[in-house]
């Protein structure tokens, strides 16, 4: 299975909480299927699916759903409790901001804002004070506006469009500075990108971001961010905030809790994933190539101009989106044969040379000078590495695949 996969720095972030409180983290790898041995590999990287694995388990050791990263527990099932609060709001806008005020009712949690004003995003505010901000600023409509309670039928954000100006912006932001906490960096990180997920699965389509910035320095895989969040990326800001147009507020909610239930059952992967809803230049691209490793036969990735028309543009058009997105479709494609070969060589089951050839390289060498591009060693090494602590791909004895 062709998917994304994440790098081994952020392994290490995920299990620092748990390490500080005094767990065995060893346990919780072999239980997510990673070898410990890959911690020691700068250049590393796991399927999506194994991470997810490895959340679930630290979560589960530290009875706390913020890793045990932050000044105080979030006990588990707080944040399934506040999808439930957010599953009856009219639309996205009344959803977050229920969501702000119900994490607003927990101590030591990161204090979080909804903001909707000009193209900066500063204007109505509604950070966990009570529900009705925005209303009384003119953007809400019903019964609820000005009344602060947020919580009547008509209190959605169903009059969002008329803002009267198409640059509207709205803001989630973290209020809190995270920059004293031990791995600040990736608090800020999965914070921004949960609730992005969170916000574009509570409406069934992706909501394209218009930038992001974060309170920290550049890190070392500051190039990652475009990536993760689609969007151009600033650092060393006065707060950390993802902003988007202020019309996706007025989206209506379409989960019911049967879709929640199947959600929370399968996260944090849908979450962490980059669901496909086909709002992005770059999400459209990546499926055709993705759709093309997975035809019958021997693969051949599009070139850019085949893709283009299938997607009714031209080359230089779609260039120049991709461009905008903070991405190319050179990057994208080596980054689809990257995880493609990163999951093959996991499975343990296809032959090199094989999968050499499904990912379109034209001799066994070329493969072998691009797998160690991406990781820094050979896809002999990294198969048979992880297979030395015991299973394939990090597998604990008696799991391999």
């Amino acid at each position: 299975m062709t998917g994304p996969t994440i790098a081994v720095h952020h392994v290490r972030a995920v299990l620092s909480g748990a390490q500080r409180a005094g767990v065995d983290t060893v346990p919780l790898l072999q239980a997510a299927r990673i070898s410990p041995l890959l911690l020691g590999d700068e250049r590393a990287r796991i399927s999506a699916d194994r991470f997810a694995r490895l959340v679930k388990e630290v979560q589960r050791a530290t009875g706390d759903e913020f890793l045990g990263l932050g000044p105080l527990p979030s006990r588990r099932g707080t944040f399934a409790m506040m999808g439930l609060a957010c599953l009856g709001c009219p639309d996205l806008g009344t959803a977050l901001e229920r969501a702000v005020r119900f994490y607003g009712l927990f101590p030591g949690g990161p204090e979080m804002a909804v903001t909707v004003g000009g193209e900066g995003g500063a204007g109505a505010c509604s950070d966990g004070s009570g529900y009705g901000a925005a209303s009384r600023a003119g953007y809400g409509t019903g019964s609820a506006a000005g009344t602060g309670s947020g919580y009547g039928a008509g209190s959605g954000y169903g009059a969002v469009s008329g803002l009267g100006a198409a640059s509207a912006t709205a803001e989630f932001s973290i209020r809190t500075d995270l920059r004293p906490y031990p791995e600040a960096t990736f608090l800020a990180e999965s914070v921004m990108i949960i609730w992005h997920r969170l916000s574009s699965w509570l409406i069934g389509r992706r909501i394209p971001l218009r930038h992001a910035r974060f309170a920290h320095p550049a890190p070392a895989h500051a190039h990652e961010y475009e990536l993760l969040f689609g969007c151009a990326v600033r650092f060393g800001s006065p707060r950390t905030a993802a902003a988007f147009d202020a019309r996706w507020l007025a989206a209506p909610v379409v989960r019911d809790e049967a879709a929640l239930t199947a959600m929370l059952r399968r996260a944090p992967a849908d979450l962490l994933s980059r669901r496909e809803y086909g709002t992005t230049v770059t999400e459209r691209v990546r499926r055709t190539l993705v759709l093309a490793l997975r035809a019958a036969g021997p693969a051949r990735l599009p070139e850019a101009a085949e893709v283009a028309a299938r997607l009714a543009v031209s080359p230089a058009t779609l260039r120049r989106r991709l461009q905008e997105e903070g991405t190319s479709y050179r990057r994208l494609k080596d980054a689809v044969r990257r995880d493609a070969a990163i999951s093959s060589l996991a499975a343990g089951r296809e032959p090199i040379a094989e999968l050499a050839a499904r990912l379109g390289f034209s001799e066994d060498t070329a493969f072998h000078r691009a797998f160690r591009r991406w990781t820094g060693t050979t896809p002999g090494a990294y198969r048979l590495r992880p297979r030395a602590a015991g299973g394939a791909a990090g597998a604990p004895p008696g799991q391999q695949s």
